[in-house]
Order: structure tokens, then sequence, then C-alpha cells
């Protein structure tokens, strides 16, 4: 009987602690390396849509916050889209920084942390 307490008493611990855990959301953030401004578009697979705009050459963003899921980024720079559009899987407790790369032809680029 008593180890059948014991065994009762640590699930229950074992499941608090589980259920107690703090997974934060994804963040991202947009570095421009480019000499011009650029628009980014977030798009997400809970179809939600975040646009960051006029990211300044050598600039970097502050995180955003996205919800997790497949993210469809796609980016303009002056009129100029950069193609392809680029997509991930943003992971719960992961920041992700997304590099408009300098170049004759603009690319983007997903660095995670």
């Amino acid at each position: 009987m008593k180890k059948i307490i014991v065994g009762i008493l640590s699930l229950v611990f074992i499941i608090t602690i589980i259920g107690c855990s703090e997974e934060t959301d994804p963040k991202f953030r947009v570095q421009n390396e480019r000499s011009d401004k650029a628009n980014v578009q977030f798009q997400t697979s809970g179809g939600n849509t975040i646009n960051i705009n006029e990211v300044a050459a050598g600039q970097t963003t502050e995180y955003q916050i996205v919800a997790e899921g497949n993210t469809i980024v796609t980016a303009v720079i002056q009129k100029e889209s950069i193609s392809p559009s680029i997509t991930f899987f943003a992971e719960k407790d992961k920041r992700f920084t997304i590099v408009i790369q300098s170049g004759i032809t603009p690319v983007l680029r997903v660095d995670q942390e």
C-alpha cells in the first residue's frame, strides 16, 4: 500500500512539473545587410501576417513573437522582390534572424539561435 501511495505521488509530481514548463513562443528579427531599405512580411500557418517595413541598411530589428508553425518570409527592397521567399518551421523556445544578404542579387537566409 505504501509503494502505491509513493508511486501515485511521484506521478502527480512529474505531471505537475511537465504542466508548468514555460515554453515561449518563437521569436524572429530582421537583419538588413543591403544598402537599401527593406520591407519584410511573415505569414504563419495560423493565418497571421506580420509586416516589418523600412528596415534601414545595416539595421537589425528587435525580436517579434510569432506563432509556432510553418512561416513564409518574403521581402521587397525598393520595389524589387527577393525571390524566392523562404519557408521554415518556427519552434517554441527558438530565436530566428532573417538576414537579407548583400550581393548583386538579394537573397534571404534564416539563422537559428
